[in-house]
């Protein structure tokens, strides 16, 4: 699908601008999954005072949304409606005071505990296990191997649709399993880490067992992580397994044979591919198990 270019007027309103702004910007090359259609317009803003000055002038009725590493998305094959601000070099920056760390949004998350490893504090390592960028695990309160951000967060800084700076508290994020409960219009663009004093080298085992666990028991594909959140006493994988869906195609996508809580693609599936497999499989564990499992993996954009 292609969109009306938007990008003319948005840089007439907004001269000022100091970061990218593009049109008709295929979003496949930013998802893990590698598909997805075009953003009507993209935009990389330079620091938070330019995301400020974007999200203050741009017109109320412009759709803004919000991507990370692609790390646990998919983007339909017709693309997004409206802006997509994808964060980049100005949020991309890690401070170590005492036992506090404190990075940009665009950090990925193994880049954040290694920078807390080589300081000697310990309590991050679990981030080297989370696909994806610290906004992404603002947003979802990533967690993995007995860690979750909410355990770990001081305070998380971003800007609302309004262009307003806010901060909040762990307590005023409302986390809860695998989501947070600000508002979908703030983009986060920093966050504040507790950690504890610890022994760099043990720190570094414990993040190489972690490598270790993934590698395997993850698929390499391209893939977009975890795709169904654990049910209340259940684990996703087993309920799928169950359910008869391992190895399970649709098109060119696939439920990995390696762990089944993950969909695969495994060469050259759409978008439309992906989703309908992960509906195939949440259909087959409904009839088999009673259970209705939950997408982890956000999906966003208008199908082609």
């Amino acid at each position: 699908m292609n969109f009306a270019d938007i990008v003319p007027g948005l840089k007439a309103r907004l001269p000022e601008l100091r970061g990218r702004l593009l049109a008709n910007q295929t979003l496949g090359d930013f998802t893990w999954f590698r598909v997805g259609g075009p953003a009507q317009a993209f935009f990389m803003p330079e620091d938070e005072d330019d995301l400020a000055y974007f999200l203050r002038n741009v017109a109320a009725d412009i759709p803004v949304t919000v991507i990370g590493a692609g790390s646990n998305l998919i983007v339909r094959d017709g693309g997004i409606e409206g802006v997509v601000v994808r964060l980049g070099r100005g949020f991309n920056d890690v401070t170590i005071d005492g036992t506090r760390v404190t990075a940009g949004t665009a950090m990925l998350d193994v880049m954040v505990s290694r920078a807390a490893q080589k300081a000697g504090i310990a309590g991050l390592a679990f981030f080297s296990g989370i696909p994806g960028t610290i906004g992404g695990a603002l947003r979802m309160n990533g967690g993995a191997y007995g860690g979750e951000t909410k355990d770990v967060l001081v305070e998380a800084r971003g800007v609302d649709r309004q262009g307003n700076q806010r901060t909040f508290s762990n307590a005023e994020m409302g986390f809860s399993y695998r989501h947070c409960g600000v508002p979908d219009d703030v983009i986060f663009t920093a966050a504040t880490f507790q950690g504890r004093a610890g022994d760099a080298e043990a720190i570094a085992a414990e993040m190489d067992a972690i490598k270790q666990k993934r590698e395997a028991s993850q698929p390499r594909n391209r893939t977009g992580g975890s795709t169904f959140k654990n049910p209340p006493g259940h684990s996703a994988w087993k309920l799928v397994d169950e359910a008869g869906c391992r190895g399970l195609k649709v098109g060119k996508a696939q439920v990995s044979e390696l762990h089944s809580n993950f969909l695969i693609n495994v060469d050259g599936a759409t978008a439309a591919d992906i989703e309908t497999l992960g509906e195939t499989v949440r259909a087959r564990v409904k009839a088999h198990s009673g259970i209705d499992l939950e997408w982890e993996i956000k999906r966003i954009g208008v199908s082609a």
